[in-house]
């Protein structure tokens, strides 16, 4: 691929992943990801003073996998919806079938309880800083390391970011 495909697959892999995330379709989210894979959410406070705590952390699509059925049937939290925005998408190296990217990233949540239904709040602010996979025409996260800007998360984290 030129310098202008892979630009393209990398921001088609990212609007994919946030558009089947707004969309709810939370079963699919793992298929984003290799096997292993890392998926981690930190914040960009932890990760300047070299503390390895995450907010989340999931090193296999299994575990990908039942955070999603964790969310649906376990966890308690106010119904909601996300609303991804993302820009800067940049391609910041490249080796043999392995990509390095990095995205920022916005997200809007919206309540849906009767209380609140219909408020919608900026609930998160960072980076997506990910390491990509090109096999056979199709792009998978190997590694999405979610860098969010502020060490405050309004409420239970329970949709991935």
């Amino acid at each position: 691929m030129d310098a202008r495909e892979l630009r393209f697959a990398v921001e088609e892999l990212q609007y994919a992943y946030v558009h089947c995330i707004d969309a709810d379709r939370l079963e699919q989210w793992p298929d984003f990801f290799t096997d292993p894979c890392l998926y981690e959410v930190t914040t960009r406070e932890n990760l300047d003073q070299g503390l390895s705590v995450g907010v989340i952390y999931c090193d296999s699509k299994g575990m990908l996998r039942d955070r999603v059925v964790a969310l649906r049937e376990a966890n308690i939290y106010g119904p909601h919806r996300y609303r991804h925005m993302i820009s800067a998408v940049r391609v910041t190296g490249t080796e043999g079938n392995v990509v390095q990217a990095e995205t920022n990233y916005a997200v809007y949540r919206t309540m849906l309880d009767p209380i609140n239904y219909g408020s919608s709040e900026l609930y998160s602010v960072g980076s997506y800083q990910d390491t990509i996979i090109i096999e056979q025409g199709m792009t998978r996260f190997r590694e999405k390391k979610v860098l969010v800007d502020t060490a405050r998360i309004l409420s239970l984290l329970v949709t991935p970011l």
